[in-house]
């Protein structure tokens, strides 16, 4: 069972335009909106690979009824904790160059009743489960939610004989490695922050994941956007890269969510290291082809898969 834990979801709107002008008037082209936020990114492609993912998400207002309703359009079953506040919105714009801004919004405060409610679903999955479940635990987390939250919830899925697969950022980070999960995906700017170290190619981010590894997590990648993916598979001695096929991008937004989604699916199905790595990285090129974030084509991920190159770093 695959359960993805939004603490912090969205509604994403894309936006196109010719140029994008601050401190002028700009009229889009188009606008798309659809679920959001890094878990339902990841649950989203779950789906495109043939999963039955489970997405547990606060929703607030009316802007959570549309992220619950917009996810069970997409046939991904939801257990939505109500919030009293609304669910935030993210903004993406994309001009004619390729360029993209982001706006995100930092998240509507959650009371610590809200807090508990979303705990107490989170076990009771767990339990439900009975030790099958990989929990993905992905994304910022917003005010009134503790540090350590994602900490705990590692807690509750290694109680109950489940795995964690972990991605955030900062101080949810640091403090989510001390409850030792399974597998952690942080970017070069995480990683960068977490370690002190300057991550400027694959050899220097396979350093970095030692010292990942020696602050707790079982298993870890760092994903280098253009760079590709450098890995330390479970219980495993080496390191491997994997050289992402070059694309002409839509957008690279949910990318990293994509490639952490590709890792959870070839645990589930239990596909051997190098097919692993394969996979993750065909899905985050794949991503930077589809029209929204984690709406990906699987025939895409099938004929990138293909291109990718695998090296051993150790």
């Amino acid at each position: 069972m695959l359960v993805c834990i939004s603490v912090n979801p969205a509604i994403d709107k894309r936006v196109r335009l010719s140029k994008l002008l601050p401190g002028r008037v700009n009229r889009a082209s188009e606008v798309r909106a659809a679920p959001g936020g890094k878990a339902a990114h990841v649950a989203m492609v779950l789906r495109r690979l043939g999963a039955d993912p489970l997405w547990i998400g606060f929703a607030g207002s009316a802007s959570g009824q549309e992220l619950s309703a917009g996810l069970q359009d997409l046939k991904i079953q939801t257990f939505s904790v109500p919030m009293k506040n609304a669910t935030r919105t993210n903004l993406e714009i994309i001009d004619e160059d390729g360029a993209v801004t982001e706006l995100l919004e930092p998240g509507a405060a959650v009371s610590k009743e809200e807090c508990r409610a979303f705990e107490s679903a989170c076990q009771a999955t767990f339990r439900e489960a009975k030790g099958g479940v990989i929990a993905i635990l992905s994304g910022s987390l917003p005010q009134g939610v503790p540090n350590d939250f994602y900490a705990g919830v590692i807690e509750r899925v290694h109680g109950f004989g489940g795995r964690a697969f972990l991605d955030t950022s900062s101080e949810p980070l640091k403090k989510g490695l001390e409850a030792r999960p399974d597998f952690v995906k942080p970017n070069r700017e995480e990683v960068e922050w977490l370690t002190g170290w300057t991550i400027h190619d694959p050899r220097s981010a396979a350093e970095a994941i030692a010292q990942i590894i020696s602050a707790g997590a079982k298993s870890a990648a760092v994903s280098l956007g253009q760079d590709g993916l450098v890995w330390k598979p479970l219980n495993s001695e080496r390191i491997f890269h994997a050289h992402s096929p070059s694309v002409a991008a839509r957008s690279a937004v949910g990318s990293g969510d994509a490639a952490l989604a590709g890792f959870a699916y070839a645990a589930e199905t239990k596909l051997d290291a190098e097919d692993s790595l394969k996979l993750a990285a065909a899905c985050g090129a794949a991503n930077c082809l589809a029209e929204l974030p984690g709406q990906l084509n699987a025939k895409e991920v099938e004929r990138l898969r293909e291109l990718v190159k695998i090296e051993a770093l150790a």
